[in-house]
């Protein structure tokens, strides 16, 4: 038996004392259980963070300073001899990896067991790991005061081949440190859960199940650079049972128990394992004889003529709506967002929405005060001598509904001030475009005056079609909804509880009497939203077109996404060195 503990950690980006030093506190913590656990799995990169890019190399060590730093931060906090495995950067021989060290902390036996190097290094989406790390070669299982373990870290698990290794080396328990970006908010049975964690349950119990062992997933959590770690750690046992589910979106430690008599029914009764024992040698044989009639290399499939691609292929969920959202999922986590970026991240205790009497900004403001509380969060009313009475009284409602101070600032003078001084005729557009800067500027200002930080309200539609004023309302340092389709917005609004005369009525930016998004744009945000989705999933747009939209919306949709990238960016710079930022020097922007 052994008891074990998953501690689901929040690091502070960059911050290597100062997450050791929240290490002890974790120590500090199981050593007050009633049984102190002779194991404790640590997330992958929990010392540092995961999105480091090129900070990689000043925060990477050798496994040999980390187990005395762990070792010290062990004798520090007064815990028993317990047993340690945690994701770091390391450098070994001259070459950084992602790593995970498996150490013994107190005890005559104290000292490292094992380090184990991530194999595959996710380079995709979000993630670019080969250009920073180095790949391992190796996947072993070790002995340990317990029994016999192996390491894999969180892309490593997804590959059948590592942990098939691991249970033929002889590994009782898989340790699998993770920093998995949430993703996902799909309405699920039962408890919300971003939809990628789902794929971690399947995969971590069909591991489990399959060599007859158990699974200890540690579950990195928090926001770095607005990417969400979510937790959700979990373990599973050897018949593919889950043990346990950490909480989502906090730092946890939970205890599992591991009895490891359980293997050997569990093996008895489905001897998989064996099996695959038995059945590898020929298994190898046979394709290294493949290999050899083909030349040292894999043999190709024996078919006569592929078959052709279709020329439009099918949408896979034809007939569903994609952008589905469950509510209380996508609330927690954005309000999680707001707490990590506005308090942990940027050290501030406040924050400020340009309230236009829209619904953006007031499901900004609702999840705002969720998160932050209704003392801390202040309106700011920014009209024009044009703008509409109604957006006024609006904004109104929801400073009223929330309980929040207010600011109203009338932005006319200023505005027409520096139209007067540019002289000639100004446009309808440029003069918008001056009062979408004015709103910024004063936002700006009542940020340094009250010490609080500008919330952005701008939504994932309007980002895509490129549909705001660059460098005025994409400016604000934080986002909560710019992820989020109009339609998303809307109905996280209703579930929030906005006023629905706010959530009904037509989108529009207020800029000109009488403008609405929807003229402007040519199509309706529902419809935009569902052509942006399959455009951005990598659809055609005469595949795109079989979910009943006509060609022209589609091509209209697709053209305003394709000619405002540059709106997304910041400016283009000339690159005359090999140290461009940007370029070639790389930090995150949460480092």
């Amino acid at each position: 038996m052994l008891l074990a503990a998953i501690a689901q950690f929040r690091p502070d980006k960059g911050d290597y004392p100062g997450n050791l030093a929240r290490l002890g506190d974790v120590l500090r913590e199981v050593a007050a259980w009633p049984e102190a656990p002779g194991l404790v799995v640590f997330p992958e990169a929990a010392l540092t963070g995961y999105f480091l890019e090129g900070g990689v190399q000043e925060l990477a060590l050798p496994a040999e300073r980390l187990f005395a730093d762990l070792e010290r931060v062990h004798r520090e906090s007064g815990a028993p001899p317990l047993d340690l495995a945690i994701g770091f950067y390391e450098v070994w021989r001259n070459v950084l990896h992602n790593s995970a060290l498996y150490a013994s902390l107190g005890g005559s036996d104290a000292g490292i067991r094992h380090v184990h190097r991530k194999v595959f290094l996710p380079t995709y989406g979000v993630f670019d790991e080969e250009r920073f790390v180095e790949p391992g070669r190796s996947v072993s299982a070790f002995d340990t005061r317990w029994g016999r373990a192996a390491m894999l870290v969180c892309e490593d698990a997804w590959h059948s081949l590592s942990s098939m290794l691991a249970a033929l080396d002889g590994a009782q328990v898989i340790l699998v440190p993770s920093a998995t970006p949430g993703r996902g908010l799909t309405p699920r049975v039962g408890t919300p859960r971003p939809a990628n964690l789902d794929r971690w349950d399947r995969l971590a119990q069909g591991i489990a199940e399959e060599h007859g062992l158990y699974v200890l997933v540690s579950h990195l959590v928090g926001f770095e650079g607005g990417k969400g770690f979510a937790g959700g750690s979990i373990a599973a046992g050897p018949r593919g049972e889950i043990l346990l589910e950490a909480p989502l979106f906090e730092p946890a430690t939970v205890p599992v128990t591991l009895d490891f008599d359980q293997i050997t029914r569990a093996r008895a009764e489905a001897p998989l394992l064996s099996d695959l024992e038995a059945r590898l040698p020929h298994l190898l044989e046979s394709l290294e004889a493949n290999r050899r009639a083909a030349g040292g290399r894999a043999a190709p499939p024996a078919v006569a003529t592929p078959p052709q691609a279709p020329a439009v292929r099918t949408i896979p969920s034809a007939g569903t709506n994609p952008l589905a959202i469950d509510p209380e999922l996508t609330r927690k986590w954005l309000v999680e967002f707001i707490r990590d970026e506005v308090i942990r991240r940027r050290r501030f205790d406040k924050a400020l929405v340009g309230l236009s009497g829209g619904v953006d900004s007031a499901l900004v403001t609702y999840l705002a005060v969720a998160a932050l509380g209704p003392e801390n969060v202040t309106a700011v009313r920014m009209p024009y001598r044009t703008s509409s009475p109604e957006s006024l009284a609006h904004a109104q409602l929801v400073i009223d509904a929330l309980g929040i101070p207010s600011r109203t600032v009338d932005i006319t003078a200023g505005v027409d001030g520096i139209v007067a001084g540019i002289g000639g005729e100004s446009s309808p557009g440029r003069k918008g475009n001056v009062m979408a800067r004015m709103r910024m500027i004063t936002l700006f200002d009542l940020s340094a005056e009250l010490g609080a930080l500008p919330l952005g309200t701008g939504n994932k539609t309007e980002r895509l079609f490129g549909y705001f004023t660059w460098h005025a309302d994409d400016s604000p340092p934080v986002n909560p909804i710019g992820d989020l389709f109009k339609t998303q917005v809307w109905a996280l609004a209703r579930s929030l509880g906005v006023p629905e005369v706010i959530v009904t009525k037509p989108a529009s930016a207020d800029l000109i009497r009488g403008q609405t998004d929807e003229g402007d744009f040519g199509i309706s945000y529902p419809k935009a939203d569902q052509i942006l989705h399959w455009l951005l999933q990598g659809f055609r747009p005469q595949e795109i077109t079989t979910l009943g939209f006509s060609e022209a919306e589609v091509m209209l949709v697709r053209k305003r996404l394709e000619s405002t990238h540059w709106k997304r960016r910041l400016p283009t710079v000339a690159m005359v060195s090999q140290t461009a930022i940007g370029e070639y020097y790389l930090r995150p922007v949460d480092y």
